[in-house]
């Protein structure tokens, strides 16, 4: 991908922020001033995560009974495209293609910028605004854990909306640029995977690294549905910053024919899952974890009160002896999840 492609699409105005997302790139391109964000291929980087890029391509292609042809005829497909055909612009792709391609879209939410994260960089670049995000509801997460990672797994300060997002969608109309779309959706997806290695790193002594990925981002331009996953890469030193990589899982001609807009509809829909899924069992972890602490720091007498295997969300006891509940202290959030000056290698696609 080149950078100066990406920089004359910006200059025509079709995206508020493609000119602050060029000038970024340029900037960490040329200076090493931003975190070391890489879009690879998996043989530029053989140990990527290859067991969990296998793990995701088989859940993208399970069948789902709702594209079967008893469900998804060709007279749907039709429709389909006629709705493209006349999606003249990007947000007529977001409001009649993109929800033929969705289905039943769960807990979604679109155009919300990403005020509450901490910034990915020195704080000159824009809030990201995902065309779509799924998220967890946040009451799902324990509310004590939620406030300790507050700036890296809530995008907003509006307290409704999915907290935990990890899964993004990116659209241009016909105009638009592919490369800007690509790049949006690599700045959407590097937000998820940081925000996921914190809360996998939950009261943990290090910060959590396994090489998996955790957040998918999907980006749509001219009929083609593309599907990236992200994850955190490990520093080579203990005092270097993390880095993150966005690699491409598959891609889909949706227009083409019936049977490929079902496999990519497939596999938009089964990557939605799998998100959830990730996100449902890191917070049920992170939620143990919260429990487990405070547990153990009751008084005896009072951790004595709960039978085996109960918990202070679950069961009712005597609480007149609970302490305060147990927060990180916000020097040891810093240690442990800030972000320092890093470095940046943009890696083109060969």
């Amino acid at each position: 991908m080149s950078l100066t492609n990406t920089r004359q699409a910006s200059q025509t105005g079709e995206d508020g922020c493609a000119t602050q997302l060029s000038a970024f790139f340029d900037k960490v391109h040329k200076k090493k001033e931003a975190p070391e964000v890489k879009r690879t291929l998996r043989r530029r980087y053989p140990t990527l995560y290859e067991a969990s890029e296998d793990e995701i391509r088989q859940a993208l292609e399970r069948p789902r009974a709702s594209l079967s042809p008893s469900w998804f005829s060709k007279d749907d497909f039709k429709r389909f495209k006629l709705a493209d055909d006349h999606a003249t612009k990007e947000s007529r792709v977001t409001a009649s293609v993109i929800p033929i391609v969705e289905g039943d879209p769960g807990d979604i939410r679109s155009d919300i910028s990403f005020t509450n994260l901490d910034h990915l960089t020195d704080g000159s670049l824009v809030c990201a605004k995902p065309d779509h995000y799924h998220g967890a509801r946040p009451e799902q997460l324990h509310k004590e854990v939620r406030r300790a990672l507050d700036n890296h797994i809530v995008p907003s300060t509006q307290d409704d909306l999915p907290v935990l997002p990890n899964n993004f969608v990116e659209v241009k109309g016909p105009d638009g640029s592919l490369s800007v779309a690509t790049r949006q959706a690599l700045y959407d997806v590097t937000l998820g995977a940081r925000g996921f290695q914190s809360l996998l790193s939950y009261g943990a002594d290090e910060p959590h690294y396994d090489n998996k990925a955790y957040a998918l981002t999907w980006t749509y331009h001219g009929g083609a549905l593309k599907a990236y996953a992200s994850h955190v890469l490990e520093p080579s030193t203990p005092e270097a910053p993390s880095g993150y990589a966005m690699t491409q899982i598959k891609g889909w001609s949706l227009t083409s024919d019936l049977e490929t807009f079902r496999q990519g509809a497939t596999a938009y829909r089964n990557g939605r899952d799998w998100a959830k899924k990730q996100r449902d069992e890191a917070i049920a972890e992170a939620n143990k974890k919260w429990a487990d602490i405070e547990v153990t720091s009751m008084p005896n007498s009072v951790a004595r009160q709960m039978p085996q295997g109960d918990t202070p969300d679950t069961k009712s006891y005597d609480k007149t002896n609970i302490p305060l509940a147990l927060r990180y202290e916000e020097t040891f959030e810093d240690e442990l999840f800030q972000l320092p000056p890093p470095y940046l290698d943009w890696n083109k696609s060969t």
